[in-house]
């Protein structure tokens, strides 16, 4: 594995021909979640099926919460954690739908120049190209996927996600939907994110005119082996990588 800088960001490559995210194969990019490390899903690259020439990429987040985590650990945007856990205490998670995160539009403007430089300098094309994340590296992804005004994706991969920006982001699917291929998955007894938020933002995308397999899991915010299992069938599928 090998960390290199596209853009303004780093990614950690994975696999192609080399384990670095060398050759021409088609390719997976996925952004980790809140409070991680940046190469926190760098592993996925060996955990699922999807044949050899495949490669992985794996953007860091922009901004860094080592001096306040004391540990390695990014985010793409802020959250107020004493906000959050209100919410949560007071049964009012499902107002997260209706907000546009502060700094969202940045982390936005960061991927987006991260992916660019990506297709320009190690050759990534949209239609061969997966992106996706867990938890808020899933929402900065679905973000992007449903605001594309260039050649869509291949396909989203969104790993414990949850919808924002409700009524911008179902406009947004009005126009990007029927080219959307898409997999999800979100646990049942997830304490952070509504599973009903999940079930919405599904809906929807379906309601767009995507396709979208959605995996209800019985745990919590996490990525167990039925969520990987939607996204080999999304790479299998859209990659032609078996």
């Amino acid at each position: 594995m090998l960390l290199r800088r596209f853009g303004d960001l780093e990614v950690w490559c994975a696999g192609g021909s080399d384990g670095e995210g060398g050759g021409d194969g088609p390719a997976i990019v996925l952004c980790h979640g809140f409070g991680a490390p940046g190469d926190d899903l760098a592993d996925l690259w060996r955990a699922i099926d999807v044949g050899r020439g495949l490669r992985w990429f794996f953007p860091e987040a922009p901004l860094s919460l080592e001096e306040a985590f004391g540990a390695p650990a990014r985010a793409w945007w802020l959250i107020d954690m004493a906000k959050l856990d209100e919410a949560i205490r007071t049964g009012r998670r499902e107002e997260i739908a209706e907000s546009t995160p502060i700094g969202m539009a940045e982390a936005r403007a960061a991927l987006e120049g991260c992916l660019a430089a990506l297709e320009k300098d190690a050759g990534l094309k949209r239609d061969r190209t997966i992106i996706g994340g867990f938890s808020q590296g899933a929402m900065i992804t679905t973000e992007i996927a449903l605001h594309s005004a260039e050649a869509q994706y291949a396909g989203l991969a969104i790993l414990s996600g949850t919808l924002l920006c409700r009524d911008r982001w179902k406009a947004a699917a009005k126009v990007s939907g029927p080219g959307l291929v898409v997999a999800m998955s979100h646990g049942r007894r997830d304490v952070l994110l509504p599973f009903s938020l999940a079930e919405e933002l599904r809906d929807t995308l379906l309601g767009a005119g995507a396709t979208v397999d959605f995996v209800a899991h019985g745990g919590g915010h996490e990525i167990p082996d039925s969520a990987l299992g939607a996204l080999e069938r999304l790479a299998q599928k859209r990659l032609g990588a078996r």
